[in-house]
């Protein structure tokens, strides 16, 4: 596996031998401070150029990086089809290990957008266009919520637990798994954010999915929320579903009283009720009540 430093020379010293290629930066994993470095992080490499329409052309000019196992155009795709005039991307994974997230972008297209993403370090400027600040990933710090987003959160996801409710009594579990993982979990999730803001003035990252809650949780705390994910066994995925609620709830009372917001008690009382309820339903009950 070709080390940091010779996936640098190469990166640079391909810049440097084209003329086209007017500044190279980087942002993602690798320009922040505060993420752990190892073997998986991928390059994320932008090539300021002063035309993409030939560099999307002729592809063929990517062989100089290396072997690649497999690879992806997301600006190829169908459904999504980007700005290629202005911004375009190669999704490269090597044979030998290593990823670039290689781009090439349009002056104009740097000039106006280089500054909105704080992580973004500029690994060579030809031309002096570029002054960005050092990286930081202030822009991902978790944010101090309104009272309305507090509340809306606390509201959402008690009320999807009453899909995920019915869902086990039918017994379906692709269902179920869908609404724990895309509606339940984020509120869960963005509550214990919250919490880790307030124990640290908000001047943190969870990083991206949580990752690094584990970071600022007592462990047995971190042990819990990882308990509330289940596989496909019934007993199982209800055990995970009261964990996440009392999980939950302690951690939005908290939430609530360090901001002053308050918390419907009432309501997670009466969701947990009907959880219950529907746990202990006959499979061939023709009433919920």
């Amino acid at each position: 596996m070709r080390t940091e430093e010779e996936m640098y020379r190469l990166i640079l010293e391909k810049a440097r031998a084209d003329e086209r290629i007017r500044a190279v930066y980087m942002n993602g994993s690798r320009t922040n401070p505060n993420v752990p470095k190892d073997i998986f992080q991928d390059y994320d490499v932008v090539y300021v150029v002063t035309d993409t329409k030939p560099y999307i052309e002729d592809k063929n000019w990517i062989d100089y990086f290396g072997e690649r196992l497999f690879m992806q155009y997301p600006d190829e795709h169908p459904d999504f089809p980007g700005d290629k005039e202005n911004f375009y991307g190669y999704l490269i994974q090597f044979a030998d290990g290593n990823r670039i997230d290689l781009h090439v972008e349009s002056i104009t297209h740097a000039e106006e957008n280089i500054l909105q993403d704080k992580l973004c370090q500029v690994l060579l400027d030809k031309e002096n266009m570029f002054s960005v600040p050092p990286a930081t990933d202030e822009d991902y710090w978790v944010k101090k919520p309104a009272k309305e987003q507090f509340l809306c959160a606390c509201n959402e996801f008690w009320w999807c637990l009453d899909n995920v409710a019915k869902g086990l009594w039918r017994q379906e579990i692709p269902y179920v798994q869908d609404m724990l993982s895309f509606c339940v979990r984020p509120q869960l999730q963005t509550v214990l954010s919250w919490k880790i803001g307030i124990e640290t003035d908000f001047s943190v990252s969870v990083g991206k999915s949580g990752k690094y809650m584990y970071r600022y949780l007592p462990e047995a705390e971190w042990k819990t929320y990882l308990s509330t994910y289940c596989g496909a066994e019934m007993e199982e995925c209800w055990n995970a579903v009261f964990r996440m609620c009392d999980l939950f709830e302690r951690t939005a009372v908290f939430v609530g009283e360090k901001l002053r917001y308050g918390y419907n008690n009432l309501e997670g009382d009466n969701c947990r009720r009907f959880l219950q309820h529907v746990r202990e339903l006959p499979g061939d009950a023709e009433e919920i009540y």
